[in-house]
């Protein structure tokens, strides 16, 4: 591999030295000059070539690793990662987590719109295990409303999988990675608590059987239809029913509800 020393890339005078060598990086792997798993050369000849300091270097390698760009071993030296969807869009998942209600209704907004993409796109690529594992998925929270010892973890857990089975069946890894980060603990134990409180789980259910319904039919216009009309009662939903972030992170960050009587035996 061949590590470009910068060429014209000299820092900018309104942008820090190491804003320049992030810079570079980027450029190097748009370009095809870095790709995942490629090992930097050491820090003394790449702060050389690049005309920076050790320090600044190594600040932007350290905000490269955060971003999930680098990964530094120790001992072994700095590799560019695999530079998967997933952990490049773990700040997205982070900065979603830290929404407020109001924020948190946007949020589900555009997970509709992804959503409603991805279950279009996996109508028509959802393989018989991928069936399998949804009808799975449902009874088990079927099981639990039917005895009322449906955990809210464990309905969170359950909701979440689905949705990301589906994303992941759509065949397009960056848009799976976009739904994933959008389905933050957080945002999923607010929906949890408003769900409960209203008596509305056996609705959501309902709504993921009729998904999975539509999607058995490989009719991608359908498909769409059902899981925009979930996400859209779910988003008014919690517009309609604001649950603050301390009410779903106290005790174990999520609130416990009383599940056999959200729906009939």
């Amino acid at each position: 591999m061949r590590v470009a020393n910068g060429g014209n890339d000299t820092p900018a005078s309104t942008g820090s030295r190491s804003d320049h060598v992030i810079g570079i990086v980027k450029r190097m792997i748009a370009s095809g000059e870095l790709r995942a798993g490629d090992r930097l050369p050491v820090e003394k000849e790449l702060a050389a070539r690049w005309g920076v300091s050790r320090g600044s270097l190594r600040e932007a390698v350290r905000s490269l690793a955060a971003l999930g760009v680098l990964e530094t071993r120790q001992g072994d030296g700095t590799y560019v990662t695999q530079l998967d969807p997933g952990s490049l869009l773990r700040p997205l998942e982070f900065w979603a987590g830290l929404q407020e209600a109001t924020q948190a209704v946007d949020l589900l907004a555009v997970r509709r719109v992804l959503e409603t993409e991805s279950a279009g796109l996996a109508a028509v690529r959802l393989s018989d295990d991928d069936f399998a594992e949804l009808d799975r998925i449902l009874s088990n929270i079927e099981e639990g409303l039917r005895t009322g010892e449906l955990e809210p973890e464990a309905f969170i857990d359950a909701d979440a999988a689905f949705h990301r089975r589906i994303a992941a069946a759509s065949g397009n890894p960056a848009l799976a990675a976009l739904i994933d980060s959008l389905m933050t603990r957080t945002l999923r134990g607010r929906l949890w608590r408003a769900i409960t409180e209203s008596d509305s789980v056996g609705e959501a259910h309902a709504d993921h059987r009729a998904i999975l319904a539509a999607l058995r039919t490989r009719d991608a216009e359908r498909a769409r239809i059902r899981m925009a009309a979930h996400l859209l009662g779910v988003e008014l939903f919690a517009a309609e029913h604001p649950v603050t972030v301390d009410a779903v992170t106290a005790d174990d960050a999520t609130p416990r509800a009383d599940a056999a009587d959200a729906v009939s035996p």
